[in-house]
């Protein structure tokens, strides 16, 4: 069977673990970046094709199959749409983009285009994640009455400055850079967010970032579930956590560690979680630490989707609902 074929838009770091996983299951041939010597230097180290624009590349490299997306995140709609329009499959990074509207014109992009749109959600691969989400689909809890997601990250000063980070159009907001990949499972593990009430605020990080570093937010589902999320930034010097506690009627689950990457609590009826397999380590990028290192599991799912010739509409609804979740939460806090 054929080699996919990978081209990158956007070469800083979160490209490279793209460049890993392509290597490993595909063939990389373009990358390109607007500041064109990043894209140089990424192209020489992995010896393929560099482009200073996304129409040059799109235009020259007909014998790519995918686009992966590794731009700012206020910049994923239009390149996407563009690499679909040009009749490329697409992998985007998440947040798939900053607005629901621009969500569903990437859907159409790709449905009009019979190609496929996946976007990254890597935390759904993580060991207790995978085992919880199949306990609920087994009705293994029982009726779920309410969660609570807490997201405390640090992240410095030296992380935001010279960057696109912490504007308002191009980084969104904290629940966009930050913390999409737990909302996300707000949705995968409970479905629609019906109503939402939500306070921000910006403590530590003003004439830094556009938008708030700290917020509390309490949720209900339309099945009638009540939830609360805390999250903020400004945990001291290092990332402290990242869980979801379940309270359900036939018992009670936590999944925690940093990254929703450890099972800290089970109490169910009749039922435990054992000898989960352990999970990839987190992305490290020196100064800073971000969600789990699930890339492989993306592009595994990838290569099977494309060499299957079917469509995968599922991923970039849910990639959507993301969104949506997401903007409500922040039309609440205005």
């Amino acid at each position: 069977m054929k080699k996919i074929k990978f081209a990158i838009v956007g070469c800083g770091r979160i490209a490279h673990r793209h460049a890993e996983q392509i290597l490993a299951f595909g063939e990389l041939i373009a990358v390109c970046d607007i500041v064109f010597a990043k894209a140089v230097s990424f192209a020489e180290k992995y010896n393929v094709a560099s482009y200073k624009s996304i129409d040059d590349l799109l235009k020259n490299e007909n014998d790519v199959d995918v686009i992966s997306i590794c731009t700012p995140n206020g910049l994923h709609a239009k390149q996407t749409i563009k690499s679909l329009q040009s009749g490329f499959h697409v992998l985007v990074e998440k947040p798939m983009a900053l607005e629901v509207a621009d969500c569903s014109a990437m859907i159409f992009a790709a449905e009009k285009s019979n190609k496929n749109l996946f976007v990254v959600k890597q935390n759904r691969f993580n060991p207790p994640v995978v085992a919880v989400k199949d306990a609920i689909e087994k009705s293994i809890l029982g009726k779920i009455f309410s969660i609570q997601l807490n997201c405390f990250w640090n992240r410095t000063e030296s992380y935001y400055q010279d960057s696109w980070r912490g504007t308002k159009d191009l980084d969104g907001g904290t629940l966009f850079t930050q913390f999409s990949h737990f909302i996300d499972l707000l949705f995968w593990f409970f479905g629609d967010v019906e109503t939402v009430h939500a306070l921000t605020e910006n403590f530590n990080h003003q004439n830094l970032i556009e938008f708030e570093d700290t917020g509390a937010v309490v949720l209900k589902f339309k099945n009638g579930i009540i939830g609360t999320m805390n999250y903020t930034v400004n945990s001291f010097h290092k990332n402290m956590e990242g869980s979801l506690t379940i309270f359900a009627e036939k018992g009670t689950v936590k999944i925690g560690g940093q990254y929703l990457n450890e099972l800290e609590y089970q109490n169910i009826k009749n039922f435990s979680f054992d000898n989960l397999p352990k999970g990839n380590l987190a992305n490290d990028y020196g100064n800073y630490v971000g969600s789990m290192s699930n890339h492989d599991k993306e592009y595994k799912n990838l290569i099977e989707v494309l060499q299957s010739e079917k469509l995968n509409k599922d991923n970039s609804f849910e990639g959507m609902k993301t969104v949506e979740i997401i903007q409500k939460i922040y039309q609440s806090a205005k």
